[in-house]
């Protein structure tokens, strides 16, 4: 284990106790997704030398006017903002409208400038790369997997799409069980050296690892949650761009966008991303990214990112894509939802759309109200159904409340 068994130690030094065995677990999140760069090695995604997108604060509201809401909840009962807040394990938390801070608010050691880990909201920023990709021709959503990796005909993702994996549903078996250490999801992570090796002949790298999952039902089938999609999603674009994601990410969106920050990407032992759920970026970064989905693919600095044909796609998704969404085993407890291009929709139309990770990270954009809200958090447990929900009640009640028209 080389390399990892080092990190091991400087990681000790960092944070006492800490190893790649116990940093995920629940005493110690909060700190970890604070300091990936303590934990595993990280490279940057560079904002670029542009200045950054203005978020100037909305002189009609303050956090605390925004805390003060009350929400109601389905048992009757009434909680504020700032109760879901607490109950829910918030680092940082920041609401806009139309591009104007509401509410911004930071828990613990986080500030501004903490990068912090995203999980699975990673996965919507390598989708809206694949945007861009397609928005140059670069990327062909209808073209096999392996008409860009070659490898990938001889794997389970032989005969899938780009679109398959945009929305996940292709064929290929992956357990999403992150309680479960032989799930595939966490032998991924034992492949790129995020928790010790249980296995002495297993993939040593993100790739690899990859090319051993195996077919168990037809491409283009119901939705399905699986973050291997996702890495595939970026091998494949980094190979139709030739180039690697952390300088791919910054050229296409990340500068572009107006970042103010620096993101950051965890990396295997050859340098490939953690595409799936490995990227750190501020709270207010985050925010920048919403509102360029919010307001058609322009960002604030007014420089268009995505094309207004990729954000029409994902709004509208396929002609099958809310039953594909119906269908799945995957337990969503969105029952008029959809999943398009690496983001969720978790009502009926496309008013409302979130980008999601587990142990609680959420982008929340909701159109008509002209609001974009981000919450980074540190849950003990990688889901918690009351947590995610209650925090949607809230951030449903905050755009009624503070969106257009103006009350």
């Amino acid at each position: 284990m080389g390399a990892a068994v080092a990190l091991g130690d400087d990681l000790r030094r960092a944070r006492p106790g800490l190893t790649l065995d116990n940093w995920q677990c629940a005493s110690n999140v909060k700190w970890s997704f604070q300091h990936l760069d303590a934990v595993v090695p990280t490279t940057p995604i560079v904002r670029g030398a542009g200045p950054a997108a203005a978020l100037p604060p909305d002189p009609r509201w303050c956090t605390a006017d925004v805390a003060a809401i009350v929400i109601p909840q389905p048992n009757g009962s009434e909680l504020t903002v700032a109760d879901v807040l607490a109950a829910t394990d918030t680092d940082g938390w920041m609401v806009t409208r139309q591009g104007c801070v509401v509410a911004e608010e930071y828990c613990g050691e986080m500030t501004a400038s903490t990068r912090h880990m995203l999980m699975s909201v990673s996965k919507s920023l390598v989708g809206a790369v694949a945007g861009a990709l397609v928005d140059g021709q670069a990327l062909q959503p209808d073209a096999p997997v392996s008409a860009y990796v070659p490898v990938l005909a001889d794997t389970g993702y032989a005969g899938a799409t780009v679109r398959h994996l945009l929305d996940m549903r292709s064929g290929v078996r992956f357990s999403e069980d992150y309680l479960d250490p032989a799930s595939e999801v966490r032998l991924l992570e034992e492949a790129i050296d995020w928790t010790p090796r249980r296995r002495e002949h297993g993939p040593r790298t993100m790739y690899d690892f990859l090319c051993t999952l195996t077919q168990n039902r037809p491409h283009g089938g119901p939705f399905e949650y699986r973050s291997g999609e996702t890495d595939v999603l970026g091998w494949v674009c980094e190979a139709a761009a030739r180039q690697p994601m952390p300088q791919l990410m910054s050229s296409v969106l990340w500068a572009p966008l107006g970042a103010a920050h620096d993101a950051l990407i965890g990396i295997d032992s050859v340098g490939t991303g953690m595409f799936d759920g490995g990227i750190c970026a501020t709270l207010s970064d985050l925010v920048r990214f919403g509102c360029m989905l919010a307001n058609h693919g322009v960002s604030l600095t007014g420089q268009r990112v995505l094309s207004a044909a990729w954000i029409d796609d994902t709004l509208r998704g396929g002609p099958d894509s809310r039953e594909a969404f119906a269908a799945s085993s995957t337990v969503t407890l969105m029952p008029d939802g959809m999943y398009r291009n690496q983001l969720w929709f978790p009502y009926a139309g496309s008013d409302v759309l979130l980008c999601l990770g587990i142990h609680g990270q959420l982008i929340y954009i909701n159109r008509p109200a002209g609001v974009v809200a981000a919450k980074l958090s540190s849950w003990p447990e990688p889901q918690d159904a009351w947590k995610l929900f209650t925090t949607l009640r809230a951030l449903d009640t905050i755009a009624v409340r503070v969106g257009f028209p103006f009350p």
